[in-house]
């Protein structure tokens, strides 16, 4: 078992106790620090960037080279499933994420297959392999997917969308077509985030990025029951060593409880959640990641600060929480923020932890 000489990531996840609050960012190898701007110009464009995995390796490695972070995070994206499936993903200067071919006919949702990740996603397995190498054992690596939903989302809307209107028709007029396309993501996500684990991943998290976007009982539903699946086929032990999970729904707040109980080891929460309410709310069931705005990083550095300091407050003492934002880090984020937000949450979980 090679365990991270800073293992503290990994031991708040399953609630052991740590010297100080560990901290990664969610989109922490992104368009805000210069040098990832300058090696996706020399990758040609953002999928060509992730199918190298020297050059996903590279800017994996840029924040931990920057910043005192407790953890890696693949450079990849949640699409990748999705364009391995066949479906065409392209990306639009300013406009995002696209597909060529979105799921609209019965004929296509039926013949939707999950993909092998040895073979149409080998660049991805490879990339974990070479960042794992690459860290030396020095921090975690985190592997990661998109939630059945929020990856349905994108194959059926054809790309981003304000009210979701083409998938919400479906999932009211023809619900069984849905689950059709959510069972066959759901065994591809786990298969996915799996052999992403034998390639080296030392935790996984889903990111349910548009669960929020639905009512109540279709939450239920269509996302939560999808991720518990995962939840229960993911590999938990590898190479002598627990393999944590983070489920991570945005606007998921009112669900703590439920996405608590299906199994994963911890629940990241959005900036509208107050984190010491949540840790009530839980109890020891699960370990808690997050939650500062994003947009607080624009502040000045003493305020990101002050920031940092209360939601540390907020949650109180003891292990058990991961510092994250509440959603990816805005490209136009100051780099020199991130590292007033890295010291403050290090050196205050630290004097928490001495009082």
């Amino acid at each position: 078992m090679n365990k991270p000489k800073n293992d503290t990531f990994l031991r708040a996840l399953l609630r052991q106790p740590t010297e100080h609050t560990p901290i990664w960012l969610m989109r922490q190898a992104g368009r805000y620090l210069p040098e990832y701007c300058e090696t996706r110009r020399r990758a040609g464009s953002f999928m060509d960037l992730c199918r190298n995995p020297q050059l996903a390796t590279e800017v994996t490695l840029q924040p931990l080279a920057r910043y005192d972070l407790d953890a890696a995070i693949l450079f990849s994206d949640i699409l990748t499933v999705p364009d391995a499936m066949g479906l065409g993903l392209y990306f639009v200067e300013g406009e995002g994420p696209k597909f060529e071919r979105p799921l609209r006919e019965e004929w296509e949702i039926r013949n939707l297959t999950a993909p092998d990740p040895g073979v149409e996603l080998r660049y991805v397995m490879d990339a974990v392999a070479e960042i794992r190498r690459a860290l030396g054992n020095s921090v975690p690596l985190i592997g990661f997917s998109g939630s059945p939903f929020t990856l349905a989302c994108y194959m059926i809307e054809g790309g981003a969308s304000e009210d979701f209107r083409t998938i919400k028709a479906m999932l009211y007029d023809r619900p069984d077509l849905l689950h059709h396309v959510l069972e066959v993501n759901a065994g591809a996500v786990t298969a996915y985030l799996n052999a992403q684990i034998e390639s080296g991943a030392q935790a996984v998290m889903i990111f349910d990025t548009w669960g929020g976007a639905l009512s109540n009982r279709a939450y239920r539903e269509f996302s939560l029951a999808y991720m518990e699946r995962i939840v229960d086929g993911l590999i938990r032990e590898h190479g002598g060593a627990r393999v944590p999970c983070i489920v991570f729904t945005k606007g998921g707040g009112q669900w703590l409880e439920e996405i608590a109980s299906i199994g994963c080891d911890a629940v990241g929460l959005d900036w509208t959640t107050d984190i010491g309410a949540a840790r009530k709310r839980v109890g020891d069931k699960v370990a808690l990641q997050g939650n500062l705005d994003p947009v607080a990083l624009f502040a000045q550095p003493e305020k990101i600060a002050l920031e940092a300091r209360a939601i540390l407050d907020a949650y109180g003492p003891g292990s058990g929480h991961v510092f994250n934002l509440g959603h990816g880090i805005s490209q136009f984020t100051p780099p020199e923020h991130v590292t007033a937000l890295v010291n403050a949450v290090h050196e205050h979980s630290r004097k928490q932890r001495q009082i």
